[in-house]
């Protein structure tokens, strides 16, 4: 008897840890900002400059965190639904594992900020589980005109 219950919570035991990591694990789909960067672009350099280490700290970069990829790397698994495209910097507001939209390239501050305020009323207008309208909003974008 004690054998049997010993081996039930060594099963028991073994299937948390698991389900523990599987749960740590797995991407959140929520809400981010992917930037698609590469070496040496110097809009990327730029946007780094003047808008990096102050967008965590807006209420944009609370709602959607940046995630830098380098399009020179491998596209993460949680990002297989997005094209990316061959020129950098390309801002790309995704949301529950589709694209809300996306800012092409760089333009300064002003332009950057405005962009990200159309993408982001877009995100909060978005549908939040109809998975029928997943593909009607995906390749909406704003591009540097």
């Amino acid at each position: 008897m004690i054998g049997t219950c010993a081996r039930r919570i060594s099963s028991l035991a073994t299937a948390l840890a698991l389900l523990a990591a599987v749960i740590i694990g797995t991407p959140v789909l929520a809400a981010e900002l992917v930037m698609f960067e590469q070496r040496g672009c110097p809009w990327c350099q730029a946007f780094d400059r003047e808008i990096a280490s102050l967008y965590p700290k807006t209420p944009e970069g609370k709602q959607a965190p940046l995630r830098k990829v380098d399009i020179a790397e491998p596209l993460p698994d949680d990002l297989r639904f997005v094209v990316v495209e061959r020129f950098t910097p390309v801002f790309v507001l995704v949301d529950r594992g589709r694209e809300i939209g996306r800012i092409r390239g760089y333009a300064g501050e002003d332009h950057f900020w405005g962009s990200l305020s159309l993408l982001i009323k877009r995100l909060d207008a978005a549908p939040q589980h109809n998975s029928a309208a997943r593909g009607s909003e995906s390749r909406h974008s704003l591009s540097k005109e």
